[in-house]
């Protein structure tokens, strides 16, 4: 039940590996959200849950975010005004998602200490669970419609890969 896992990740380009980060992004979401209904589950999957989940919405995510501010958002800027408008309200939404996010994480570190404590946090982590998925079902469906596919039609293969590459160096780096 906590353990389950989606498709194997894409092995294309900047826009594959954008759609596999928003994939985890979906599947972190409805971990939460699963997490915070389990009944009858070890103290031990609940502290995997909460500690993978943990992970994800302070490491990953963070990163994610990084990847479309500052790489896509300065080479797609200016070049089609509808672009321009998904990406001030990719940017707007950004900074919304903290709250939801914070509770997550606030619920996932009370549990991965104390796994027990489930059924007393469980109301909170389904309410910021359910708070992300609201934020990011049409969030990431508009730069799934709008961005990547200009990424692909705007951007020359050279710069897609320069993105690609700060990308990986993003998640190589200690501090990220």
């Amino acid at each position: 039940m906590l353990t389950r896992l989606g498709p194997a990740p894409r092995s294309g380009d900047v826009v594959d590996a954008l759609l596999d980060c928003h994939q985890r992004i979906r599947e972190f979401t409805e971990l939460a959200a699963r997490l915070a209904s389990a009944r009858g589950v070890s103290e031990a999957e609940v502290r995997d849950a909460a500690a993978r989940a943990h992970r994800y919405f302070s490491t990953a995510l963070p990163l994610h975010a990084r990847d479309e501010e500052e790489s896509l958002l300065p080479r797609l800027e200016g070049l089609d005004p509808e672009v321009d408008r998904e990406l001030a309200e990719m940017m707007r939404e950004h900074s919304e998602h903290g709250d939801p996010t914070d509770r997550v994480l606030a619920a996932c570190a009370e549990l991965k200490r104390d796994p027990a404590a489930l059924p007393r946090l469980a109301p909170a982590l389904a309410a910021a669970a359910r708070d992300l998925q609201r934020h990011f079902e049409a969030h990431l469906e508009r730069e799934e419609r709008v961005i990547f596919p200009a990424v692909r039609a705007r951007l020359d293969r050279a710069t897609q890969e320069t993105i690609q590459a700060e990308m990986r160096a993003r998640r190589a780096s200690p501090a990220g």
